[in-house]
């Protein structure tokens, strides 16, 4: 198992290692400058330049960004908060994305799971009907739709939950965006848990336990469901990083203090050291994701992780 994991790792590294070089690359090759002020004469842009070393060859600033990076430094900002440290405002603007991600992965795999197994148990009745309806809405209709009806009807018209982000209260601020982004969730992880679990429940191994008599909830938690896991599982991850990196709507709609809200203003300003931070911080919560995903692939079917180790 250990030889399994530490395989995972260093291809997540090498991983990482490529996608912030496409960073650079993209940027590199981007228009404008975060020094786009018409005040500013072309001598003083060169200095500029030289002072914060982007005149410098495009490999030579990777490498420096990358040997900085392992130190925790993401460099300073040009323009948002001019020599600011990116780092400060990553982790002061992470954690309540995280949160938010967290809370929506969790309510929505929680009921997407009962309606699914509501839904595969009851198949071809109106439950069904009514479970399946939930899940073509809720892939159907975007986040940012749900969430400006939550905040219309359940923070305005009802006065339930605050519609701005409140700092003195967090958890009934993030109520409301968590709601909003655990429907498409709900929607994904009902759609899989119940088709799967409809095949499970056909499968000859189960019908052998059934007439042994073996009682349903033990049938359903005990052998069907652990062999549904894993296609889950396998939708979690990305609908999980989805999630992180979809919340940047409906962080503006509520004004989160969030990662995405950064990343937007950072784009509009062309302030390159916040884009890639960002960008990269992004898509290592997606490799860690996958990371994590791999690994329980290797817990819950040890079949998966022989066959990977014997590649």
């Amino acid at each position: 198992m250990s030889k399994y994991i530490l395989k995972r790792i260093l291809i997540s590294l090498a991983t990482l290692l490529v996608i912030l070089f496409v960073l650079f690359l993209m940027l590199e090759f981007m228009p404008g400058s975060p020094f786009n002020d018409e005040k500013l004469t072309e001598a003083q842009r060169v200095l500029l330049y030289a002072k914060y070393g982007l005149d410098q060859p495009f490999f030579v600033r990777f490498f420096n960004y990358a040997a900085n990076m392992l130190k925790g430094d993401f460099g300073v900002s040009y323009v948002i908060n001019k020599n600011f440290s990116v780092t400060t405002m990553i982790v002061a603007r992470l954690g309540v994305t995280i949160r938010i991600g967290l809370q929506a992965m969790i309510l929505g795999t929680v009921i997407g799971l009962i309606l699914g197994i509501i839904a595969a148990i009851k198949h071809n009745t109106w439950i069904d009907t009514l479970c399946s309806a939930i899940s073509i809405v809720g892939v159907s209709v975007p986040s940012y739709v749900f969430a400006l009806a939550l905040a219309y009807f359940v923070g305005f018209k009802m006065g339930l939950f605050p519609i701005l982000y409140n700092p003195a209260m967090p958890e009934k601020s993030t109520v409301l965006p968590t709601i909003a982004l655990s429907l498409f969730t709900i929607a994904n992880i009902a759609r899989f848990t119940r088709s799967e679990m409809i095949e499970v429940l056909n499968s000859e191994y189960v019908q052998l336990a059934q007439s042994k008599g073996i009682k349903e909830w033990k049938l359903i938690i005990r052998h069907a469901l652990r062999n549904t896991l894993i296609p889950i599982i396998t939708v979690m991850g990305p609908l999980l990083v989805g999630l992180l990196t979809g919340s940047m709507v409906v962080e503006k709609i509520f004004s989160i203090p969030g990662l995405g809200s950064l990343m937007v203003l950072a784009i509009q300003n062309n302030d390159y050291n916040v884009v890639i931070a960002c960008a990269f911080v992004y898509s290592a919560l997606y490799v860690f994701t996958m990371l994590i995903v791999d690994v329980l692939y290797g817990v819950i079917d040890p079949r998966i992780r022989i066959a990977k180790e014997g590649v």
